[in-house]
């Protein structure tokens, strides 16, 4: 059996472990952090759970597609609820809708805010699902290598239905004029990085995906998902080692030699680096061998950090579901101070995700899990200080707009940003989200998942194919894990 290093456990790393495992290598994944999951770990204290990164669970067919692999379904690992609503908008205080579950009743929620609109996104649907149906298809699980694998008869035929060239901003205001309308389908884009005016109008397929597909919960948290893929891994043979940062990924004759950890060097006859690329490449392989330089990546449009709270309140709320966002401020002067002039927002828009809504078991009877995000610039200074100011900040407004005390309620604790993702993930300037999905950094444009120099190295995870975002992480762990099955048999003959 050919050995597989993998570094990180992330979803990524996870999803690329099962499935070499399942090729018959012999796989170990080396994980710098205690516990698997990466950016998607799990804090606890005092008997409060927090999802410490993603909680969104979109795209449920991208996880059944995975699980199918192996004969198995994600209720094999845990149980899902679809939520409805699928989250709540505030547009100030006490002013709110709630996105139904049913794409039916969401249109007559539009046809009352502008008549005319539910036909119109009935189009709008249908076009989304166009673009979901093909790209999910025909596109998705290429690993971005050749210009070539764009072209097929499919692809080509719907290629002016898939929008490229067209933002998703004016797509968007092509059938919809009402702000509100226009807010509630351009919400989506943060997922992707880049704002709707430089987001590609193919990535309306994640409209499909958020109205259509739905808004989905694992019972215990994203976190839980991530066990489920673990478990599957170690099934499948993978072997883990925790608290093992690679340190060093020594190059002989072309070839990595393995891992080093500490200053002891594992032999492997492939490396699959699922954490951060940046990292990977410009601080463990030596310069020579490596495909970009640093200039490379000062170029690359990435999608923001967050500074996220993680609080534990000793009473329940009212005026929150379990996913609630706050566009009570302009998100066009936000978006300038992430994309155009990077600053500490000067009125930030912010999410709430407030679990307890739907799952009790992730807080103390009574009690309630609360998690605030506010996506920010990555790179930014990080001090106590900003964290503090941006704290009481959206408490303020929290407070305000759901008309509830909260801060004297506040029994746990912690804050999280762009140091933190630095020192935890080694992620490039702090991001959250990996690179951008901007035109120039979409499908064979992002950095590859091959460096023909070192021919048994491999990359996954965000910042390659195909991009951002938890399903697109899951697919790229199993995209590399044909592309090292490929390489070995190429060896092989």
């Amino acid at each position: 059996m050919k050995k597989v290093a993998v570094i990180g456990s992330g979803f990524a790393g996870l999803s690329a472990a099962a499935c070499l495992s399942q090729k018959g290598f012999d796989v170990t994944v080396f994980e710098k952090n205690a516990s698997p999951g990466g950016r998607a770990r799990q804090y606890k204290e005092a008997g409060f759970t927090f999802d410490m990164g993603p909680s969104w669970y979109w795209m449920p067919d991208v996880f059944e597609s995975f699980f199918a692999r192996f004969n198995k379904k994600p209720q094999d690992f845990y149980t899902l609820t679809r939520l409805d609503p699928s989250y709540r908008i505030y547009f100030g205080k006490g002013d709110f809708m709630d996105m139904p579950a049913d794409p039916v009743e969401l249109g007559n929620l539009f046809e009352s805010l502008e008549p005319g609109s539910k036909e119109r996104l009935a189009t709008f649907l249908e076009e989304g699902k166009f673009k979901y149906d093909l790209g999910m298809g025909s596109l998705v699980y290429k690993p971005g290598l050749s210009l070539t694998e764009l072209i097929n008869s499919q692809v080509l035929r719907g290629a002016f239905r898939m929008h490229i060239f067209l933002s998703i901003s004016r797509y968007i205001r092509k059938f919809f004029r009402h702000p509100r309308i226009i807010k509630i389908l351009e919400f989506p884009v943060l997922f992707l990085g880049a704002t709707a005016e430089k987001t590609p109008a193919l990535y309306s397929l994640m409209n499909y995906a958020d109205i259509v597909l739905g808004t989905w919960y694992p019972h215990g948290g994203m976190y839980s998902v991530i066990q489920g893929m673990e478990k599957l891994a170690r099934d499948q043979g993978a072997k883990f080692r925790y608290q093992s940062p690679v340190t060093q990924l020594p190059v002989e004759h072309g070839k990595v030699k393995g891992v080093e950890v500490g200053e002891t060097l594992i032999p492997f006859d492939y490396v699959v680096g699922g954490a951060d690329y940046h990292h990977i490449e410009q601080d463990l392989l030596p310069q020579a061998y490596r495909k970009y330089n640093q200039a490379y990546w000062q170029d690359r449009v990435l999608a923001p950090s967050s500074l996220l709270f993680y609080l534990g309140l000793n009473k329940k709320l009212s005026g929150l579901q379990h996913h609630t966002l706050f566009f009570d401020e302009d998100f066009t002067q936000h978006a300038k101070e992430i994309y155009e002039s990077p600053r500490w927002p000067s009125s930030p828009q912010f999410y709430v995700s407030c679990p307890t809504q739907t799952d009790s078991s992730l807080a103390p009877e009574g009690n309630e899990t609360l998690i605030l995000l506010i996506p920010v610039a990555p790179a930014l200074a990080d001090t106590p200080e900003i964290r503090e100011k941006y704290y009481a900040m959206i408490m303020d407004r929290l407070e305000k707009i759901t008309e509830q005390s909260i801060r004297p309620h506040v029994v746990v604790r912690k804050s999280y940003a762009i140091n933190d993702f630095q020192s935890d993930y080694n992620a490039l300037k702090g991001n959250a989200y990996g690179l951008a999905n901007t035109l120039s950094q979409t499908a064979n444009l992002k950095p590859s998942m091959i460096n023909k120099k070192v021919p048994n190295l491999f990359y996954t995870g965000q910042l390659t194919v195909p991009g951002p975002g938890v399903p697109p992480s899951i697919i790229s762990g199993q995209v590399v894990a044909g592309l090292v099955a490929k390489r070995e048999a190429t060896v092989s003959t």
